[in-house]
């Protein structure tokens, strides 16, 4: 635990609340026609691997006659999440004409961390981003196919970002903190680990930032429009003027001279994932993203001409525990299909003990990004692999010290929680096993015949290459390595936890909506998951907490953009 959060007095009962969450994998998560343009017409047809799959289908028709009621407003708000809130929030303190819609019945959960660069908390504690090497390791992890002035609008604004978030959230009481990762090796090659994330104790517990700012925009006389779904953009010519939503009351239309889709991923849209997700699929076995994120806003923007990024990037966390012999990948068909982990983050999955796969050998080196190992045991039997540690784990997790929202379980082991109180919903729920002898362990995790003596093989090994402070198959850090000696046992099979996709809508620096020409839509925008043009292939896990930063930003960047305020 970093000496600020110490100071800040959080203790292991104030993280309590978040434990029970965490432990029960329900940290922000589940619980429970009009012409197309041509670009969003090749990525519905195609997809990411050249299915023909429609996933987009046609844009609804309303008739004039069906509209029940019609408003106008200068700046419409599609969706109450992070991107959303975070606009409408800056636009009722800019005295701005909003109307902002939420398909459901409240505002909307959202990640309470969030990445910031050089937020004046970091530099007082030293933690000074370098900020080109930062937008440079961004699009490294992208392979170029981004924006960079997308992402300067991040790096250069977030910090005014935290500073107008900060002073309502000080009204409340919680106090800001930064997380100050210490500066180690790890991934097995030179990562850029700046200082990032901040976070407002206690996180997750009311109110949260999404609900103060509710309460800032009520305040101001400003009402959210709950039970709206969208339905379509009004649109004509290229320029985009309001948008229809379905009410209680009927079919409503808004008139409004800007736009801006604030409505997340698809990971929850089977067809949109099978079409474009196809790599995530193959290592995911668990879901921790919102219900609400189907992709409706996207595809709304894509019948409005709107291109989309061509590249999937999706968001995996290497937590998804499952129960031996289940693989990854949908279980059921069509809208019903879903992942099939009922833990949705078990979080010392992304702690770098031994991880083998079927066969009962290591694959991989396991000290990476989240989503490193994911991918790799797409390539695997099964699609998932096996993590085993042992009665030593506290110790290892302290040394290990793991950065992000991995870093959990280090402070969790650093306020004296037993390893076990940490895993009790996996070892409760019978998918974790534990044995007082590997042999026993191997038999409770599945192995048998060839592969139960190739997992025997490999613990022997490993025990060797941490005697020895040298993982020489796959060049983990040594201070990574751990051994396998002292009873009890312990060993679960995991693949990914889906969270989100970060492939949308392709936009400018202004978050404004491009076509398949590189042209700017009219009136409409676009801002976090729902928009692209930042991520590619995957979500860079090492720069923590950018992108709730990114969505946040942008949300407020778009309505100063509208305002005249930058």
């Amino acid at each position: 635990m970093n000496e600020q959060t110490k100071r800040a007095g959080l203790s292991r009962r104030g993280f309590l609340g978040l434990g029970a969450l965490a432990a029960a994998g329900s940290v922000m998560g589940l619980a429970g026609c009009a012409p197309q343009g041509q670009g969003a017409q090749a990525v519905a047809e195609e997809g990411s691997q050249g299915a023909a799959v429609d996933w987009l289908g046609a844009e609804p028709e309303i008739a004039a006659g069906d509209i029940v009621k019609t408003e106008d407003t200068d700046f419409l708000i599609v969706g109450a999440g992070a991107a959303g809130m975070c606009a409408a929030g800056t636009a009722s303190d800019l005295g701005m004409d909003f109307i902002l819609c939420e398909k459901n019945d409240s505002v909307q959960e959202t990640r309470e961390y969030l990445g910031v660069v050089n937020s004046k908390a970091a530099l007082a504690q030293g933690g000074e981003v370098d900020t080109m090497k930062l937008l440079n390791e961004l699009t490294r992890y992208a392979s170029g196919k981004c924006r960079q002035d997308v992402i300067k609008v991040w790096i250069d604004e977030s910090a005014e970002l935290l500073d107008w978030v900060d002073a309502k959230m000080q009204v409340t009481g919680k106090q800001l903190v930064v997380d100050m990762p210490l500066a180690h090796a790890t991934g097995g090659t030179d990562y850029y680990l700046p200082v990032l994330q901040h976070v407002w104790l206690t996180p997750y517990e009311p109110p949260t930032r999404n609900e103060v700012l509710q309460a800032s925009i009520e305040e101001a006389g400003n009402q959210i429009r709950f039970r709206h779904a969208l339905v379509k953009l009004v649109h004509d010519d290229g320029k985009v003027t309001g948008a229809i939503f379905d009410t209680d009351d009927g079919y409503v239309q808004i008139n409004a001279k800007s736009t801006l889709l604030a409505t997340g991923g698809y990971p929850a849209n089977p067809a949109m994932m099978r079409a474009l997700q196809p790599s995530a699929l193959a290592c995911c076995t668990a879901s921790s993203y919102a219900i609400n994120d189907d992709g409706y806003g996207l595809k709304a923007g894509m019948w409005a001409g709107g291109a989309k990024d061509p590249d999937a990037a999706p968001m995996i966390f290497d937590r998804g525990a499952v129960a031996p012999g289940v693989d990854a990948g949908y279980v059921g068909e069509g809208d019903k299909a879903a992942l099939p982990g009922t833990i949705f983050q078990e979080n010392i999955g992304s702690q770098p003990f031994m991880k083998v796969n079927r066969n009962g050998v290591r694959f991989a080196n396991e000290s990476t990004p989240y989503d490193f190992l994911c991918f790799q045991a797409a390539q695997q039997p099964g699609g998932v692999w096996c993590q085993v540690f042992d009665g030593n784990a506290s110790e290892d997790i302290l040394r290990f010290s793991t950065i992000g929202c991995a870093a959990f379980a280090n402070q969790m082991m650093a306020l004296g929680m037993p390893v076990e109180e940490f895993c009790k919903a996996a070892l409760g729920q019978g998918i974790m096993q534990k044995a007082e002898t590997l042999e026993e362990l191997a038999d409770k995790l599945g192995f048998e015949g060839e592969a139960k003596r190739a997992f025997l093989d490999q613990v022997e090994r490993y025990n060797a290459q941490f005697d020895a402070q040298k993982d020489d198959d796959f060049g983990k850090e040594a201070y990574r390595l751990s051994a396998l000696r002292t009873p009890p046992f312990y060993g679960c099979w995991f693949g990914g936890s889906m969270l989100t996709t970060l492939d949308g809508l392709r936009i400018n620096k202004d978050c404004q909506v491009l076509d398949a020409d590189d042209q700017v839509i009219d009136g409409l925008y676009a801002a976090g998951d729902v928009s692209g043009s930042f991520f590619s292939g995957n979500y860079p896990e090492y720069i923590v907490g950018c992108a709730s930063g990114r969505t946040s930003t942008q949300g407020r960047h778009v309505a100063r953009f509208l305002a005249g305020d930058l």
